[in-house]
């Protein structure tokens, strides 16, 4: 599922391609995602101008000129192109928009769990489906107090408390992992248990790893595609998500499924 860094990097990659571009068609060839596909047509897109794109958690927002929206997630399996629109569409393609400038965005979804919607913006200046969301991990208010705050009385363990939206939103399953294995946490932890010093490390290894995998852009382990086609190449960096032996001490990874979700940790580095 991609994850702030690959919402990110599709983020970057679609404003500048469809930054002052005019939909000029609206198609859609499927249903439903994870939400109905049909309000597209009846939204009043054709003759509206991309006026930009930014990300919330791990969505990417193209925003409009008349204050509205384009919201999109990933689900599984999503991804976007912007090319050629006289390029035959593809099987699971299940929307696209024509551009002024003989392109097209497309929206492809094999598994249909993504969502592509038109939505109007709060008073936070978000689209009204991402009000109440957790604070972001680039951000500011994301630190070592912050989390020390949250993490008291929260019997939970430290992944699934890094993997709450509500808390802080978009890390996901392969950087909570990488994040801990930096700072030397076991991810099956009680939160309450962490001290403020690890609590610091956490916070500032996982905005270092974030970073470093927008960098790359993003990672692919199995259907993740930037708006280009290419693979997120911050596969080549991980340390431990995945792997078999620890990179420090050459221990045998082991695995725990937390939340629903593996994790990988080495038992000596990890306490």
């Amino acid at each position: 599922m991609p994850e702030l860094p690959e919402a990110e990097s599709i983020a970057r990659a679609l404003d500048r391609a469809l930054k002052r571009r005019k939909i000029t068609k609206v198609e859609v060839f499927c249903p439903k995602l994870r939400t109905s596909l049909a309000p597209l047509r009846k939204s009043g897109l054709v003759g509206r101008t991309f006026t930009g794109c930014r990300r919330r958690a791990r969505y990417a927002v193209a925003d409009l000129d008349d204050g509205r929206a384009l919201t999109m997630h990933f689900g599984m399996s999503g991804v976007v192109r912007v090319e050629d629109a006289k390029k035959p569409r593809r099987k699971h393609e299940h929307a696209v928009l024509t551009l002024d400038d003989g392109k097209a965005f497309k929206f492809e979804d094999p598994r249909r769990f993504g969502l592509l919607e038109v939505q109007k913006l709060g008073p936070d200046g978000w689209p009204e489906c991402l009000a109440g969301i957790g604070v972001e991990p680039l951000s500011p208010a994301f630190n070592g107090r912050f989390l020390f705050d949250v993490s008291r009385k929260r019997k939970k363990p430290v992944k699934e408390l890094l993997m709450d939206n509500a808390v802080v939103t978009g890390i996901g399953n392969i950087y909570a992992a990488e994040t801990l294995f930096a700072s030397k946490v076991r991810p099956q932890r009680p939160a309450s248990t962490l001290t403020r010093g690890e609590c610091d490390r956490i916070a500032k290894n996982a905005k270092r790893i974030l970073r470093l995998a927008i960098k790359w852009g993003g990672t692919t382990v199995s259907d993740y595609r930037n708006v280009d086609g290419s693979e997120g190449r911050f596969v080549q960096k991980l340390k431990i998500y995945g792997q078999k032996k620890c990179p420090v001490c050459a221990q045998d990874v082991e695995k725990v499924v937390l939340g629903g979700r593996t994790s990988w940790y080495c038992p000596r580095c990890q306490k």
